[in-house]
């Protein structure tokens, strides 16, 4: 159990909880489960931290340990901040706040863990003439690198126009074909133009056109601003499985 719960860490590398591991192993007896996260907790292997009102267990970063091996108290007590901040980040300021510590002094610390790769800089979009600071090897949340809609901190307008222009027409020629196989029925013509966010995801993929990798939940972004141009409507559909999907069609069906 032990050795399972180190692979999916390894495969986690932001930390699992309890579920998970439950999940992998059902058949593993819940004491048991804790028994081999108390093991792993004292030998030093997984750390513990809170996450959104949840435990969450993480492989423990021996390199970035050994690193901090020679540092004082007060570059360990800086680091561990960065660290709880996960890949949103902390402004300077709040490292400041937490650490009591005094700007020339906190500088100094802030430039030492760079130089041992230990934390980064990384601009956010939301003022971008300040900088967030997180460990070294996280990837930047959505929330700081603006996303697939921003390059060098700045709004790629053009970008998210030509996408605009492209999930609309995916979804008129939907509305054509409709109009051309419902033979004449409204109902079925209705139902026939809608389009799952998904698909005018893939469509776009298909395409070529963006130079980022996109997600569906970008797509919908871009479903949203074509349902506020008054392009597009937007229905919810029970999915297989008890879900529901989002759907949009063009809104120009031709219908009084």
């Amino acid at each position: 159990i032990e050795q399972k719960i180190v692979e999916l860490c390894t495969a986690n590398p932001t930390g699992i909880t309890d579920k998970i591991v439950q999940m992998h192993v059902p058949t593993v007896d819940p004491s048991a489960r804790v028994a081999a996260f108390n093991s792993l907790l004292s030998q030093g292997k997984l750390e513990i931290l809170k996450q959104k009102n949840q435990l969450l267990y993480r492989l423990k970063n021996t390199e970035a340990d050994s690193k901090c091996k020679g540092s004082d108290r007060e570059e360990k007590v800086v680091y561990k901040i960065v660290e709880e901040a996960g890949n949103k980040g902390i402004w300077i300021r709040d490292i400041r706040i937490k650490s009591g510590l005094v700007l020339t002094a906190l500088n100094k610390i802030l430039k030492n863990l760079e130089s041992k790769k230990l934390i980064k800089a990384v601009k956010s979009v939301s003022a971008s003439k300040k900088k967030v600071y997180m460990l070294f090897n996280l990837e930047p949340d959505r929330s700081v690198t603006g996303g697939a809609w921003y390059s060098e901190q700045e709004f790629e307008s053009e970008f998210v126009e030509v996408l605009n222009q492209q999930c609309y027409r995916f979804l008129v020629k939907k509305l054509t074909v409709a109009k051309e196989t419902s033979a004449g029925d409204p109902l079925l013509e209705k139902n026939a133009s809608f389009a799952s966010s998904k698909e005018v995801w893939e469509f776009i993929k298909k395409l070529g056109i963006s130079k980022v990798q996109l997600s569906v939940e970008d797509i919908e972004m871009i479903l949203s601003t074509l349902i506020y141009d008054g392009k597009v409507e937007k229905t919810v559909v029970c999915g297989s499985g008890g879900g529901f999907s989002s759907s949009s069609r063009s809104a120009s069906s031709g219908e009084d």
